[in-house]
């Protein structure tokens, strides 16, 4: 039998970690990442897998594990605590003695491949038989880069516009008014909803989920902020700037994005207190996860659930979620490859969904679903959901019909710094610092570089 452990963190030495924050590479061999010879699909599987950046301790967490446990045999799997310090994980890397196994955010997947830090998975995928056809290509994408896979997804994340049905009728409009098909609606919408109180905000109209949701409010007017080969960068496009323009002047209606998010800040977000149950949010788009928040703690919430739409009024989502990688010097990467084989089957899905199901039935709540990444095994758990009733019902429709229309940015060696230009960007024009056009030019350039010196690096070890 196979057994695993928390243990912490490991301490990277001084030399490593002036290494990791220099930013330069730290695996050998490969193009990009390290040599995926470090595979061997004919190693006996034994030895131990430390794994970094996976703590889950729910049924969903530790039905996989046990099932891939019972794959891996006799390896003994080392569960370090805590969340993936992506520092921590380089200098470990840097210093020669990394982790077997990494679980990282899939944006995270570039970078970590660029620096050379973790190796392709194209043997790794031949050896085990992992079917990639299966997963979503919205996934795929954010782990390929330059042509090579370096992580197998883990977990799907869409938003889903989500809207108090109460507020939406007392002020006259609908779900189809604020899930972002028309933009002018949801804008007249917003108006119609938000509600002030001697000066301060008392009811938040719309929530336009600002920085982080720029991207997904781009791809609805049919934009990208990245080019598909992940080497241009388009932060400065018509479709960028009329997007941001438009919804920080969501913000702006209701008196300014410091008001609405000091107001949004103090809500109890994960109880019974939220801004849906409480009547002091309109509408927003939101991750689909929080619709089993909703449910678990305010079941009676006046709630009402579209996706979120494009301006052709077509459902949309911007997929995120995570990824098994295997770091470059890794001593066992037979298992490591095995364990990410298992832990995102068809089977270990199915175990999962079995043991979430059977705790919501002993709560007497819905089964509302998990989405994988793995589009035959979310077909097989949307069987196993169970009807709450409405409005709860059409939410987990319009969940699993945004996991039908996700897109995502590709990876790129410069993933960090993108999204730092970005969310910079956003975040001066809703402090008033700069306008749109200014904020997204000087956006533009930063990206551009980081991605031009990413891509020079990769094409200079791809020729050492």
């Amino acid at each position: 039998m196979t057994r695993y452990r928390f243990t912490a963190g490991c301490v990277a030495g001084a030399a490593a970690i002036a290494l990791v924050l220099s930013g330069c590479a730290v695996g050998t061999g490969g193009a990009a990442g390290g040599d995926d010879a470090d595979y061997d699909p004919d190693a006996d599987l034994s030895g131990e897998l430390s794994v970094m950046g996976f703590s889950g301790v729910d049924e969903v967490a530790t039905s996989r594990v046990e099932y891939a446990e019972a794959e891996l045999g006799d390896v003994e799997v080392e569960l370090i605590e805590g969340d993936l310090d992506i520092q921590q994980f380089l200098s470990a890397v840097a210093s020669g003695e990394p982790p077997e196994l990494l679980y990282a955010d899939r944006d995270q997947i570039g970078s970590l491949a660029a620096r050379g830090a973790i190796i392709p998975l194209e043997r790794c995928i031949d050896g085990e038989g992992i079917e990639m056809d299966q997963f979503r290509e919205s996934a795929v994408e954010q782990v390929t880069l330059d042509g090579e896979v370096y992580g197998i997804p883990e977990f799907n994340q869409v938003q889903v516009t989500m809207a108090n049905a109460d507020l939406l009728s007392a002020a006259g409009v609908t779900i189809e008014d604020v899930n972002g098909s028309d933009r002018a609606a949801m804008t007249e919408a917003n108006k119609a909803l938000t509600k002030s109180d001697g000066g301060s905000l008392s009811v938040i109209g719309v929530d336009s989920k600002l920085p982080e949701f720029l991207p997904l409010w781009v791809a609805a007017a049919g934009g990208s902020l990245l080019s598909d080969d992940g080497k241009t960068a388009s932060l400065d496009s018509q479709e960028a700037i009329d997007a941001l323009t438009w919804a920080v002047g969501i913000y702006d209606d209701q008196g300014g994005f410091s008001q609405v998010k000091a107001f949004r800040d103090s809500a109890d977000f994960f109880g019974e207190g939220n801004q849906f149950a409480t009547n002091v949010l309109g509408a927003m788009p939101m991750e689909q996860w929080y619709i089993n928040v909703l449910n678990e703690v305010s079941p009676d919430a006046p709630m009402a659930f579209d996706t979120v739409r494009t301006t052709s009024g077509e459902p949309i989502a911007f997929a995120g979620g995570s990824a098994w990688a295997i770091p470059s010097g890794t001593e066992n990467a037979a298992a490591a490859c095995r364990w990410a084989k298992a832990m995102t089957s068809v089977d270990a899905w199915r175990a999962a969904a079995e043991a979430r199901l059977a705790v919501r039935e002993e709560e007497g709540k819905p089964f509302t679903g998990i989405l994988t990444g793995n589009s035959v095994a979310d077909e097989e758990i949307r069987g196993m959901v169970t009807s709450g009733g409405e409005p709860w019902d059409s939410g987990i429709e319009a969940m699993y019909e945004a996991n039908d229309h996700t897109v995502s940015l590709p990876a790129n060696p410069a993933d960090a710094e993108f999204e730092q230009a970005m969310q910079d960007a956003v975040n001066s024009v809703l402090n008033g610092e700069a306008t749109p056009e200014e904020a997204l030019a000087e956006a533009q350039e930063s990206a551009q570089k980081a991605l031009d010196e990413g891509w020079q690096t990769l094409e200079e070890r791809a020729s050492e």
